[in-house]
Order: C-alpha cells, then sequence, then structure tokens
C-alpha cells in the first residue's frame, strides 16, 4: 500500500517492528545483543518489535543501532530558503543596522576636571 495516511495506527506500528525485526535477523543479531549495543531492556526489544512502541528514545536507539537513522533525516534537515526568501532576510537584516547615533550627549551634573 503506498499511502501511509491510510493506514491505522496499529498497523503502522506492526510494519515498523516487521521491519526492524527483518533488518536485526539479516544483521545475526540476538534480541538479547541487540537491547544490550541500544542500550535497552530485552523487553523494550521484544515490546517495539511486536509494534508496541512505548517510547520514542528506545525506537531510537534501536533504528540508530541498525545503521537506518536515515529514515529521519527529512526531519532534522534545515529547511532550505528560495532565492527571494534569501534576499529577503538579507536585505532585511542590513535595513536595521544602526548607521549613526540620534542623542546628544548629556552631561549628568558631575564637576568638570581641571585638567
Amino acid at each position: 500500500m503506498n499511502d501511509i495516511y491510510m493506514l491505522a495506527d496499529m498497523v503502522i506500528l506492526q510494519k515498523i517492528g516487521n521491519r526492524l525485526r527483518s533488518l536485526r535477523l539479516k544483521q545475526n543479531i540476538t534480541q538479547q545483543s541487540l537491547a544490550e549495543a541500544a542500550g535497552v531492556s530485552l523487553s523494550s526489544v521484544k515490546k517495539i518489535e511486536k509494534g508496541e512502541i512505548g517510547t520514542f528514545d528506545s525506537l531510537l536507539r534501536l533504528l540508530r543501532t541498525l545503521g537506518q537513522l536515515e529514515v529521519f533525516q527529512p526531519l532534522v534537515d534545515e529547511e532550505q530558503l528560495s532565492p527571494s526568501e534569501y534576499y529577503e532576510l538579507v536585505h532585511n537584516a542590513h535595513s536595521k543596522t544602526r548607521k549613526r547615533a540620534v542623542g546628544k550627549f548629556q552631561q549628568t551634573g558631575k564637576k568638570e576636571s581641571t585638567w
């Protein structure tokens, strides 16, 4: 199915869990060693592979350990500015730069030095 928006949340979670299990098995890693390498509990690995993703942190650790963090690349990339947006940003930055002082120096009532 191409449209992920048509899937129920539970189906998506199960598909993610199945995919992680498949990746782990392709790399010939046991659940125990994956848990140790990722710094999560064995029960967390088992639950995630069943589609019961409790915390994002655990999922992130498993993905990092399995070498699959690139799925989040579009979320962490900074948005690129279009040429017109960049010009406007630079133009506005230069137009707000202070060019000269406006006020005059005012003495605060101190006595003048005798130097």
